[in-house]
């Protein structure tokens, strides 16, 4: 049976790095949900509020869909990382994608977030990375894996351990 895997976390954790090399390690598809959003533009925040809308992000769910049904239809996991800072986004995911699931929380001080943000190519900035931060952890979903003071190799083993 095959599976989808949720990597969640905050702006500079990690996230797309170890999903990536997840993905490479366990031949499954990649699909992040930061790219979708800017590829549809729908990853824009609206006057009046702090985040992109869970909205916009559940339009992404319905564009990702098939392409995620279809690879796990054909036996081929799939790695799904984004910040996930609405939970309606997550149950929606898993709501219509009847298959098995593992979802993985990276966490990392906010100084490490900014750290990294900072060492990008094209950084976002500190008060980005502060905002991200605090909306990924309004809420506690799945398992925790501390990526501070480790390398991509270590968390992806941890990640490996825990399916």
């Amino acid at each position: 049976m095959t599976y989808f895997i949720i990597i969640r976390g905050p702006l500079g954790v990690g996230k797309s790095t170890v999903a990536k090399a997840l993905a490479k390690e366990l031949n499954a598809k990649y699909i992040s949900i930061d790219e979708k959003l800017a590829e549809h533009k729908l990853d824009f925040i609206p006057k009046d509020a702090d985040c992109i809308s869970k909205e916009n992000f559940i339009k992404v769910n319905q564009l990702i869909l098939p392409l995620v049904k279809n690879s796990l239809s054909e036996d081929l996991p799939v790695i799904l990382d984004g910040n996930f800072y609405h939970q309606e986004q997550i149950d929606d995911l898993i709501e219509n994608l009847h298959f098995q699931n593992h979802l993985f929380n990276l966490k990392a001080p906010l100084s490490t977030c900014i750290k990294r943000d900072n060492n990008r190519e094209k950084t976002l900035g500190k008060d980005a990375t502060t905002a991200v931060y605090n909306l990924v952890n309004r809420f506690s979903i799945g398992i925790d894996i501390e990526t501070d003071g480790k390398n991509v190799p270590e968390v992806v083993r941890e990640i490996l351990e825990k399916l």
